[in-house]
C-alpha cells in the first residue's frame, strides 16, 4: 500500500497520476465560467469516476453532477452525492428497479430520446407516486442519440409529455462532433449552434403548450462558449477536470492543465531512436492512436513522441539529440482521459512531486 509522502521515484509503474494543483485550477476555472455566464455547472463524472473529485467539483461551485450510466450514479449516491442526472436512456426491468431504489435516496433526472424509454420510466414514477423528471435529447450534429432539432423533437416531446409518471423538464444535447473541429472558428460555430438548436426547439414546444425550463448543453470544447449563449441554463463538461492531449490539440487546454498523466518507466532502447515504456493499450486505450502527431504527449519532453501501443508496450521515438535511458521515468498525457482513467483502480493525487493522497476510481467498470 502506498503511503502519503511517497515520492514519484518510489511509485511502481505504470501508475495513474493526478496533479492536484492542476485539478483544482481546472475545477475553479470552469466554475468561474458558469458563474460569469449565470448558468449551472453539472459536470460529467464519467471522466474521473471518483466520488472524491465529484465532491471537489461541488465545493468549487457545481450545482450537481452528471453520470454516464446507472451504475456510476449508484456509486456517487453511495458516497452521499444526491443531485444526479443520468445522461443515458434506461431500458430493462432490472435497471428500472435500480432506478426506483436510487430515487429513494437522491434527486435523479434521466435523459431519453424515445417514447418507449419514457413508458418504462413512467412505470417507476407511478410506483413512487411522483413523476420522473426527464430531458429529451436532441441531435445537434453528433448523430448518436436524439432526433434532429425543430419539429422532429417537438413531436417527440409532445408524445413523451403524455406518458403518465414522467415530466419533461427540458432539452439536452452533447456536441461531441466538436472534437473533430480543425479551427477555433469551427469550434465556436458548433458551440453556438448547439445552444441555438435547443433554444429554438424549446420555443416551438412552448408554442405547442409545453414549457421547458432546462436547456442543458456542453462538452468540454464547447462549454466555455455555449455557456454565454442566451437561453442555456446548464453546462455539463467532463474532461475539463483532468484534460488530455485531445483538449490540448483543440486549444482548450495547455500541458500545465493536463492533470491526468500515466507515470511510466522506459524498459527498452532497441535502437538509438526507439524507446519502449511499460504501459500500452491496457493503460492508455487505443483512442486516437496515430490519428494526430501528438496523440499522446510526453510531458516536458517535446523531443519524445509516442508511435504506437500494443497491450503492454508503448513504443516511441526521439526526435532530438537528448536520448532516454532504461529505467528513466516519464509522464505521458493520454489522448482520452475518460477512457484512460477507467483502466485503473486507483489514481495518485500528487503535489510538488509527492503523493498527497490516493483517489480510488470507485466508478471504474460501472457500465451497467
Amino acid at each position: 500500500m502506498t503511503t502519503t509522502g511517497t515520492t514519484l521515484p518510489e511509485l511502481e509503474t505504470p501508475a495513474l497520476l493526478i496533479d492536484l494543483d492542476a485539478l483544482e485550477t481546472n475545477l475553479a476555472g470552469m466554475a468561474a465560467v458558469a458563474a460569469r455566464a449565470g448558468v449551472r455547472l453539472r459536470p460529467h463524472t464519467k471522466t474521473h469516476k471518483s466520488p472524491e473529485i465529484a465532491r471537489m467539483q461541488l465545493q468549487a461551485g457545481a450545482a450537481g453532477i452528471t453520470c454516464a450510466k446507472l451504475g456510476e450514479a449508484e456509486v456517487m449516491a453511495d458516497a452521499g452525492l444526491d443531485d444526479l442526472l443520468i445522461a443515458y436512456p434506461l431500458v430493462g426491468d432490472r435497471k428500472l428497479r435500480r432506478l426506483r431504489d436510487l430515487m429513494d435516496r437522491a434527486r435523479v433526472r434521466v435523459s431519453l430520446d424515445s417514447v418507449e424509454v419514457a413508458e418504462g420510466l413512467g412505470r417507476v414514477g407511478r410506483e413512487l407516486g411522483r413523476d420522473v423528471e426527464v430531458l429529451v435529447e436532441v441531435d445537434t450534429g453528433l448523430h448518436r442519440l436524439g432526433r434532429p432539432p425543430g419539429q422532429p423533437t417537438v413531436e417527440l416531446v409532445g408524445r413523451v409529455a403524455t406518458v403518465p409518471g414522467v415530466e419533461v423538464v427540458g432539452l439536452l444535447t452533447h456536441a461531441g462532433h466538436a472534437y473533430r473541429a480543425h479551427a477555433p472558428e469551427e469550434l465556436r460555430r458548433v458551440a453556438e449552434r448547439e445552444v441555438l438548436d435547443l433554444v429554438e426547439t424549446a420555443e416551438l414546444c412552448r408554442r405547442d403548450g409545453i414549457s421547458l425550463g432546462e436547456i442543458s448543453v456542453g462538452s468540454t470544447p464547447t462549454a466555455r462558449i455555449g455557456a454565454f449563449v442566451d437561453g442555456v441554463t446548464e453546462i455539463r463538461p467532463g474532461t475539463y477536470a483532468l484534460n488530455d492531449a485531445t483538449m490540448m490539440r483543440l486549444g482548450v487546454a495547455t500541458e500545465a492543465m493536463a492533470a491526468a498523466r500515466v507515470l511510466v518507466t522506459v524498459v527498452a532502447r532497441p535502437t538509438d531512436e526507439r524507446f519502449v515504456v511499460d504501459a500500452g493499450s491496457k493503460c492508455f486505450t487505443t483512442d486516437n492512436m496515430g490519428s494526430m502527431a501528438d496523440w499522446l504527449v510526453v510531458a516536458g519532453r517535446p523531443d519524445l513522441h509516442m508511435d504506437f501501443l500494443s497491450e503492454e508496450h508503448g513504443v516511441g521515438h526521439r526526435a532530438g539529440s537528448d536520448g532516454v535511458r532504461i529505467g528513466e521515468r516519464l509522464q505521458v498525457i493520454p489522448s482520452h482521459a475518460c477512457a484512460c482513467v477507467n483502466m485503473f483502480d486507483v489514481a495518485y493525487g500528487v503535489r510538488d512531486g509527492r503523493l498527497e493522497r490516493e483517489l480510488p476510481i470507485a466508478g471504474r467498470g460501472r457500465v451497467r
